[in-house]
């Protein structure tokens, strides 16, 4: 989030499999393990003007999960932007 805000990037929209992370942000009580970095969460999601974040099932990012365990193998830093959305942004808005 402070990466996206640095870029003066305020209609952001994270997409994670980890379904875990939308629940803590979504339902904070129920996670209290997390409450320590919830209040950083709020603070941060307050300076977006609009900042989601999707659960994608690990079924739908196959491709995705491929290319970073590939990136993870590299001896030098990538960096990727597309100005195509992927399938399961679009069907998720």
């Amino acid at each position: 989030m402070e990466c996206m805000e640095n870029l003066w990037q305020f209609n952001v929209t994270y997409a994670t499999d980890y379904s875990q992370l939308v629940k803590m942000i979504s339902k904070p009580e129920e996670l209290s393990v997390f409450a320590m970095y919830f209040e950083d969460i709020k603070i941060l999601r307050s300076s977006f003007n609009h900042a989601w974040l999707i659960h994608v099932p690990r079924t739908k990012t196959i491709r995705e999960d491929s290319l970073a365990h590939s990136a993870r193998k590299q001896p030098f830093f990538i960096v990727h932007i597309d100005a195509e959305l992927p399938v399961w942004f679009t069907d998720s808005s």
